[in-house]
């Protein structure tokens, strides 16, 4: 009898560990961990599993002869934890909100960055010029666009009224060859010229860059791309994201960085940076993939900002074309 309660106890201790790693995994550390980061990309889904599990073990109880007392109490036990993860996945994205989207109404602010994953040329370069002149945007962080692509969205942009030029990287860490999947961005002529700073390092598997303002003044602008969190990539991923926070931390107040991080405000250590989509109340809106509702996907596209800039409002804008992400827009304001 004793060993079963004993059994029945340090089942309930597990249940409530993996509750709590599935609810705020970074209070054990464990964001980073594999199988962990994966299940809290997907806050909803995960949410809305375990609310499915927690009502099927509640009818189970329901059903059960009333003289099963201790497996009936272990099994209420077991649903009421499974019910809190539901709820606790729920508030902490109730708490992070959800953006508008398109571009209608867009408000107006000092700076517009764009971040869009164009998948390797899924999206055309008509279709990004097109978003890129509705909304105003004067820095572009495009993820998986070569260089004739970027150059032809400048083209269009600059015959749009906006002028702009282009730069592609395919450096990645730790290799001799290139990655056949480049990372461009586009600045507004009016912000200056800018160059690559090769010396500030790359990520490895898939290309980022850090590009600086030839005379010095304006802001440092990041497009990144780190690897994804696959199984058999995960130490590729972790070391990505550890260069973000570099980044973050030794750039200063006016850095802007762009792109596809491949992880959600959960696994994102951003030291003196901040996320614009927390910082707006919409962390909440997946980005990919865009073939489920926003309110389901992950919101794995981001704008990090230094502490120069204030964030005015954040939208996430349906795809087109072939692409699997959304595009996010945030406009942001310099402090004075």
């Amino acid at each position: 009898m004793r060993s079963r309660t004993v059994a029945a106890a340090v089942l309930l201790l597990v249940a409530v560990g993996v509750a709590v790693m599935l609810v705020w995994p970074q209070a054990l550390g464990a964001q980073r961990v594999v199988g962990v980061a994966q299940l809290i990309a997907f806050r909803a889904p995960l949410a809305l599993g375990l609310a499915v599990v927690a009502a099927v073990t509640g009818a189970v109880v329901l059903l059960m002869r009333r003289r099963a007392v201790r497996l009936r109490r272990m099994l209420v036990a077991f649903t009421a934890v499974v019910a809190l993860a539901a709820g606790g996945n729920a508030a902490v994205l109730f708490a992070r909100g959800t953006a508008a989207g398109g571009t209608r109404g867009l408000g107006n602010g000092d700076l517009t960055v764009l971040v869009w994953n164009t998948q390797g040329g899924a999206t055309s370069p008509a279709e990004v010029a097109e978003l890129v002149l509705s909304t105003g945007a004067e820095v572009v962080s495009l993820p998986e666009m070569d260089d004739d692509a970027a150059a032809e969205v400048a083209r269009r942009a600059t015959a749009g009224g906006i002028p702009m030029t282009a730069a592609t990287t395919r450096a990645v860490a730790e290799t001799s060859e290139p990655s056949w999947i480049p990372t461009s961005l586009l600045v507004a002529d009016r912000r200056g010229a800018y160059r690559l700073d090769a010396s500030a390092g790359t990520t490895r598997g898939l290309p980022s860059g850090v590009w600086r303002p030839v005379d010095g003044s304006g802001p440092v602008i990041v497009a990144a791309h780190p690897a994804a969190p696959l199984t058999d990539g995960m130490d590729d991923w972790r070391a990505g994201l550890d260069w973000v926070r570099a980044q973050c931390q030794g750039i200063g107040p006016e850095l802007i960085l762009a792109g596809d991080l491949n992880a959600t405000v959960d696994h994102l250590d951003v030291g003196d940076c901040r996320d614009a989509a927390t910082e707006a109340h919409a962390a909440a809106t997946g980005t990919w993939p865009a073939t489920m509702p926003a309110w389901l996907a992950a919101s794995i596209d981001h704008v990090l900002v230094g502490s120069a800039w204030h964030v005015r409002e954040v939208r996430v804008v349906d795809a087109t074309g072939g692409t699997d992400h959304r595009a996010l827009v945030a406009v942001l304001v310099r402090h004075d």
